[in-house]
């Protein structure tokens, strides 16, 4: 990023040459003092610059190299690929078994497409489906809560139908380009060739039209045979509402289906049932599970003890379950001291003792895991499943019922299985009776999580159309009614008659509206859903709106993949955005934005995580707007200045998470067109700042007392991260002050940052890397102590992703990067995770990564402490994607191209789909909001900076600047920048895509000392003036000029 050095880079004070492959192989290509050594051959900086007048370090750890070794031996055909462009990934076989890509409309709710093109996951009907660290070891496979398929007939003989998934055809090939999904199927045994599009519409900037409830399926179907083909596309789905919930007699399920509007639909709603006033019989209680033994049950496997487990002896992290007397049946067996995961590894089952049905309904209390068949109560007749419920993926039981009327006489047996030794691989069961009335649920219908309604369409209204209310027969002509235990289902398709060569599309849309979120303390509803009165409503603005939102989002994916950049790094850096469109994520019906850290796990849009996050910022500018305005300095902002760091669920102030949201103020400000935004809320933000000028009691730029943080623990003593990110807020205030014209702010700021950029330097620096001075005080705190920390010098990434001067001076910066590289990248983390048991697992063994912090000069226990087992402790040997990326665009930023690259592909690797879900990045949840942090690497390599307020950007491209092209996103409009570089030529073209640029400068990077400048605007001349600054020429246009797709905008320098 462009940023107001305060170093000298060359001589002639023209901008630093940039990577390019060749540096890569180990070929000189004359790089200034920063990049200093390479790759492939790093050794030891601090002997070239001594260790700034600290005490000796004491020698590397006996039998630290064996942990993590100093040569990477990293191939050279590896480092090439991390530069080359590459060709687009595209997977089949098994390893579509993990793929799992967010499809939906962002904040919307969470829907997987899958690789082989199954829509799956389906978290839209507000239940607490939790999240943790599971998913990395034990990643999810394909599995619907739903019963949605999409099929193709050849012929008029259903016997034909082949699943539009692995099983109906043999050659599945996916394409994932977040937002859109591409799968092919292909079978000698089928005549057809079927191209599958699917996506929700995305578009940067355009919050409403990116948050759509829907997903369009677009197939393309293409006769690869010599003869015509007959036959029909389809597509069915059971009627999901009241999922959850509606299994207590109280709801009937409707199906409704017509044409509107040039498209066909069927609608699946709910509505209450007529009251049952037969008369009803006394409860049978079959089995409270109160007694000392499984008296009525024959039992298998290791899961379920040879007893029920008193509630009171569970364990504390699955709370209060709820049980209806002492006791009941869950499968998460500690009964040894398994820890979590030991817990749910056990499986088994439990079949009951026959009996003959004689009430009307058979009830029951259920929790644990939400696999259908394999965490679950199975009620079965002549040794088949009749029903079956799972539980919510949560640990409390909830009341459910199997309506068993229609099975009057029959002899049946209970089973309680667990099959599942992964992530919510348990089943709880509790007081089994036989009722004529069904277990109650307490709230109406409309008040329920599952209550709302989902549209299956096709956009076609032609006499082609087939529509079907229910596949069963039992309907009316455009209505049929059933129950939450025989779902009625409906279908929609499209016959087709195709000439050899022939190709027609059939496009699809699935849509939803369940209103009833709730996140306690926070908030009710849906945004999308105080747009949409209904699913069907949805439908009817995609399908009046679907050339021009479908062509955007083509338009966008297009223009992000027209690049230089290598594919795998595109896809990469780009798919952590796709976690806006999971349940990380919500906006709530009044509008406001709100985040998990991961999927349900740990509240509040936590700002000591989503500060590192820069994905959501660049590319929906106003959700990170309505973050800092409504809440950060809103109804988070305390009297004091500070910011309670969780709004809502915690009113403390975490020290990153305060630095991170004043630096965020600045970034959202240059993501607008004006300053507007800066102006309602710069009272408060000053206000922000000077709470933490208060906690600097002696105003010499470092935090020295109690420092509570991301790792959830206190700190103590001066910290090289959280005092870099002190002064890197320090640097936006001054900036912000400045143009707010508050100058002696602005000046109190600068002063007070320039002398923490050299204390930290002078008491934080060993000569090798930045450190943590421990308070002698507080013994027991864990910290890094000397330990080399992967945030050391966190507050220096900022302010390169925002322009500003720097947090620590360039030469001690790049050395602590360095070392960072030479003692915490590991190859392979195996060796030293065997040393270094206690942490998570988001590293496996033969898996490279970046550790968070390691101790190569010793110190670990104390820093640890004296507590190494603590779980705040074991944060520090693992390695988190979040933290990985901040330090690999840190890198980039300073030169070291090949480690910043090799750290993020690192990270690909490990989000290889052979292993787990590519579009999964995990922390302590699914779709952790720390690893839009990816996004800072792609703006690291393009050198990118602006300010929409001042009309000012500016590239410096790190890698391939001879021939460069990538996506750029302003606060009005998105398009691509390119440029071509010569040893005395430079010509640079801005090309809108959407929207607009509006600028007054333009900033780029010649490799030489520019002396003529000339701009145009398509074929017209621009007046422009050009001076020179220490790491880039400034071009100042005569007047602002507006790019929009009418005519890009050109500038040559030579």
């Amino acid at each position: 990023m462009f940023s107001e050095r305060t170093v000298t880079m060359h001589d002639d004070k023209s901008p630093r040459r940039a990577c390019t492959p060749e540096c890569a192989c180990g070929t000189s290509v004359n790089l200034p003092r920063r990049d200093l050594l390479k790759l492939a051959a790093f050794g030891a900086v601090s002997t070239l610059y001594g260790t700034a007048g600290a005490e000796p370090l004491p020698p590397v750890v006996e039998d630290f190299e064996k942990l993590i070794p100093a040569d990477k031996q990293l191939s050279p055909e590896w480092i090439r690929s991390l530069f080359e462009r590459g060709e687009p990934e595209r997977y089949d076989g098994d390893l579509l078994r993990y793929i799992g890509m967010p499809i939906g409309g962002i904040c919307c709710g969470h829907v997987y497409l899958g690789g082989d093109g199954r829509l799956w996951h389906w978290d839209i009907f507000n239940q607490p489906i939790r999240t943790n660290a599971e998913h990395y070891a034990n990643p999810m496979e394909v599995e619907s809560p739903i019963d949605l398929s999409f099929s193709l007939s050849i012929g008029s003989d259903e016997a034909n139908e082949r699943p539009l998934d692995r099983t109906g055809f043999r050659r599945v090939t996916f394409r994932g380009e977040y937002p859109i999904g591409r799968v092919s199927y292909r079978d000698d045994a089928c005549p057809l060739e079927v191209e599958l599009e699917a996506f929700s519409p995305f578009c940067p900037l355009e919050v409403d039209d990116s948050s759509l409830p829907l997903v369009v399926m677009r197939y393309t179907l293409t006769n690869r045979s010599s003869t015509q083909v007959e036959g029909t596309i389809g597509a069915g789905l059971s009627n999901p509402v009241l999922l959850y919930s509606g299994s207590d007699g109280k709801a009937e399920l409707v199906n409704r289906c017509g044409k509107t509007g040039g498209h066909a639909w069927v609608q699946f709603t709910a509505r209450e049932k007529t009251a049952d006033v037969s008369p009803q019989r006394p409860d049978i209680v079959f089995d409270d599970f109160e007694s000392d033994s499984y008296e009525n049950w024959t039992v298998e496997g290791t899961a379920f003890g040879d007893r029920p487990i008193v509630a009171a002896q569970m364990p504390a992290y699955q709370g209060d379950v709820g049980a209806h007397g002492k006791q009941l049946v869950n499968s998460h067996n500690t009964r040894q001291g398994e820890d979590v995961r030991g817990g749910d590894a056990h499986t088994g089952v439990m079949t009951s003792k026959p009996f003959t049905i004689e009430r009307n309904y058979i009830n029951f209390l259920i929790g644990g895991g939400a696999h259908q068949g394999q965490t679950c109560l199975n009620l079965l007749v002549d040794g088949k499943v009749a029903a079956s419920a799972t539980g919510r993926n949560d640990n409390r039981l909830h009341a459910a019922s199997f309506d068993v009327r229609n099975l009057q006489g029959k002899t049946a047996r209970l089973q309680i299985v667990d099959q599942v030794s992964g992530g919510w691989g348990n089943i709880g069961v509790d007081h089994i009776v036989f009722s004529d009335r069904p277990a109650q649920e307490n709230r109406p219908l409309e008040a329920r999580p599952d209550w709302g309604d989902m549209t299956l369409a096709l956009l076609d209204d032609g006499p082609d159309v087939v529509l079907t209310t229910d596949a069963r027969g039992e309907a009316s002509a455009d209505t049929a009614v059933g129950s939450p235990e025989n779902r009625p289902r409906g279908k929609v398709g499209l016959r087709f008659t195709l000439a050899p060569g022939e190709r027609r599309e059939a496009v699809f849309v699935v849509a939803w509206r369940f209103p009833n979120v709730e996140i306690p303390r926070v908030g009710k509803g849906h945004y999308y859903a105080t747009r949409f009165a209904s699913s069907r409503k949805a439908v009817e603005y995609l399908a009046a709106n679907y050339e021009r939102l479908a062509s955007t989002t083509r338009l966008w994916t297009k223009t992000w993949y027209d690049s230089t950049l290598p594919y795998w790094l595109l896809d990469r850096t780009f798919t952590n955005t796709s976690s806006l469109a999971t349940s990380t994520c919500f906006r709530l019906a009044d509008g406001r934005f709100w985040g998990w850290e991961g999927v349900r796990c740990c509240p509040g849009t936590c700002t000591h995580v989503w500060h590192y996050a820069q994905a959501a910022a660049r590319v929906f500018p106003e959700l990170e707007r309505i973050l800092r305005e409504r809440v950060d300095y809103g109804l988070a902002f305390q009297p004091d200045g500070h910011i309670a760091y969780r709004g809502e669920y915690a009113t403390r102030a975490a020290i990153d998470g305060q630095c991170g949201n004043i630096l965020r103020t600045l970034r959202e400000h240059q993501m607008s067109p004006d300053d507007a935004f800066l102006r309602r809320i710069w009272p408060r933000v000053k206000q922000s700042i000077q709470y933490l000028i208060e906690q600097d009691g002696d105003a010499n730029g470092l935090l020295e007392g109690g420092q509570f943080n991301t790792l959830d623990a206190t700190w103590y003593g001066p910290i090289s991260w959280l005092s870099s990110m002190y002064v890197a807020a320090l640097r936006a205030g001054a900036q912000m002050a400045e143009e707010m014209g508050d100058h002696e702010f602005a000046q109190q700021c600068s002063a007070i940052a320039e002398r923490g950029k050299q204390e930290i330097v002078k008491r934080l620096f060993n000569g090798e890397y930045f450190y943590q001075i421990r308070d002698p005080a507080h013994p027991e705190a864990i910290g890094s102590g000397i330990g080399c920390h992967i945030d050391q010098a966190l507050g220096d990434f900022w302010t390169h992703q925002l322009g500003l001067p720097d947090a620590l001076p360039t030469k001690e910066t790049v050395i602590a990067l360095q070392h960072l590289w030479r003692y915490n990248f590991a190859p392979d983390v195996g060796p030293y995770r065997k040393k270094y048991t206690t942490g998570r697992w988001y590293a496996m063994p033969g898996e490279a990564g970046l550790i968070m912090c390691t101790f190569p000069h010793g110190g670990e226990r104390e820093a640890r402490g004296g507590r190494p087992e603590h779980t705040f402790a074991g944060y520090l040997n693992e390695c988190m994607n979040g933290f990985e990326y901040q330090a690999a665009a840190h890198m980039i930023s300073e030169g070291l191209v090949q480690e910043g690259l090799a750290i993020t592909r690192a990270i690909h690797d490990r989000y290889h789909p052979s292993k787990r879900n590519p579009y999964n990045e995990i922390e302590c949840g699914d779709h952790y909001a720390r690893s839009m942090a990816s996004y800072a690497v792609y703006l690291a390599l393009c050198g990118v900076y602006y300010h929409g307020p001042k009309q000012v950007i500016g590239f410096a491209p790190r890698v391939h600047p001879e021939d460069f092209r990538a996506a750029f996103i302003t606060a009005e409009g998105w398009g691509t920048f390119a440029q071509k570089a010569s040893q005395d030529t430079l010509d640079a073209t801005f090309t809108v895509r959407r929207g607009r640029l509006v600028l007054r400068t333009i900033r780029l990077a010649p490799s030489f000392a520019a002396g003529r400048v000339q701009v145009t605007l398509g074929d017209r001349s621009i007046p422009a003036t050009l001076s020179a600054e220490q790491t880039h020429v400034e071009i100042a246009l005569a007047q602002p000029v507006e790019v929009t797709p009418d005519a890009a905008l050109h500038v040559e320098l030579a």
